[in-house]
């Protein structure tokens, strides 16, 4: 059996209003895309942080930029690919 995979970035951040805040808002937002997916076919597989380095151009290394990292979180959905 083979499978199409779907990756889904997500923001790494949630913000809610402090009188909003239940202490279940990640859980929620993360429920809600995979609820979204699976409507379509998606299975849900896992949920990954990837961490990126990016380098400074030469004008602004001279500058003095140095690299930056930033880490993403991405969602990882499968489905049969006969589907």
């Amino acid at each position: 059996m083979t499978y199409t995979y779907k990756m889904v970035q997500i923001p790494p951040n949630i913000e809610v209003q402090a009188k909003k805040h239940k202490g279940s808002e990640a859980a929620h937002y993360l429920e809600s895309v995979v609820n979204k997916n699976a409507e379509d076919g998606w299975e849900f597989q896992r949920i990954d942080s990837i961490g990126v380095k990016t380098t400074a151009g030469c004008l602004a290394s001279l500058f003095g930029h140095k690299e930056t990292f930033s880490n993403y979180h991405v969602i990882t959905f499968r489905r049969r690919a006969d589907a």
